[in-house]
């Protein structure tokens, strides 16, 4: 699903917000990040300005700056909604723009030195929130050759981080997001294993943890995934008798996680115990207060 974010006040975009709030759960990896612009194509990596951009910064942690989203690290560009907005890319930016997508950037870097490979108001964005970046390019053209060949200088002074370290730190990152929580890392046990070509299989001792979804890049649970959901302890929903069916209507919830939004995935329980998984269709509050209505649409359940 397309969102559309054409006007300023996209910025408080429930999508948008939530995006920069969950920023701050995610770590960048290496010794460096490398700040570069969006593009109008999405996933960014297909555009045309990225396939150059990679000729240099392949292998280093990639963040991505865009309004009013504020940063996307690479590894997180297939993951909605950043994967599917619309979205002006002519430069021009409000200084509401400037001091949200800033803060959430300067937030994500931290102390880690950064390479701002930026032009027009990317530009005014870095330079008033990482003064202390070395910035790259030449005449407002990130993919002249001389932006490109100041880039390639200053990226080959780092190491580059190996393809598992990166796979492992993608997938945590995006598990972080979806359930809000650095806990999430445990959903990515070392030792993991990925099947599949597009929707991916998440595997671990030959049980199957979840599936990493081609078109929004985002899990949705198995039974052993929702075991450890309902071990780190958010997105429950607390029933009191046998489920029996792959409907759960709100009435029958005794309780839930308040931070449920719906499309969530949620982990069901009786007396603490996982009994199956599925997508919440209301608010954690909805389905506790709920007197009609499908609070969880169950995938999963233990027979």
């Amino acid at each position: 699903m397309k969102v559309f974010c054409t006007t300023e006040t996209s910025l408080n975009r429930p999508e948008a917000r939530r995006w920069r709030e969950r920023m701050s759960l995610l770590d960048p990896l290496g010794e460096v990040v490398v700040v570069l612009p969006c593009s109008m194509r999405k996933p960014y990596s297909s555009s045309k300005s990225h396939r150059i951009f990679t000729q240099a910064t392949k292998g280093l942690q990639e963040a991505i700056l865009t309004s009013p989203f504020g940063v996307c690290p690479r590894e997180m560009e297939n993951t909605y909604p950043i994967q599917s907005y619309d979205v002006s890319t002519i430069g021009d930016w409000s200084q509401e723009e400037i001091k949200l997508t800033g803060k959430c950037l300067s937030d994500y870097v931290g102390d880690m030195e950064v390479i701002a490979h930026v032009a027009h108001g990317y530009m005014t964005v870095c330079q008033e929130y990482l003064p202390q970046a070395t910035f790259t390019c030449q005449d407002n053209r990130t993919t002249s050759p001389e932006s490109m060949q100041n880039l390639k200088r200053e990226t080959k002074k780092y190491e580059k981080i190996k393809g598992h370290t990166r796979q492992l730190h993608q997938l945590r990152s995006i598990a972080r997001y979806q359930f809000n929580t650095r806990k999430a890392d445990e959903m990515i046990p070392l030792g993991y294993k990925l099947r599949g070509r597009f929707d991916r299989r998440l595997m671990h001792d030959d049980e199957q943890i979840a599936v990493l979804h081609h078109d929004n890049g985002l899990y949705s649970l198995n039974l052993k995934g929702g075991t450890i959901l309902n071990d780190i302890g958010v997105n429950w929903v607390e029933i009191d008798f046998a489920l029996q069916t792959n409907t759960l209507f709100a009435p029958g919830v005794v309780d839930a996680y308040p931070g449920i939004l719906p499309k969530d995935e949620v982990v069901v329980t009786r007396n603490g115990e996982m009994v199956g998984v599925g997508k919440a269709t209301m608010s954690g509050d909805e389905m506790k207060r709920g007197e009609k209505g499908v609070a969880v649409r169950v995938r999963h359940r233990l027979k």
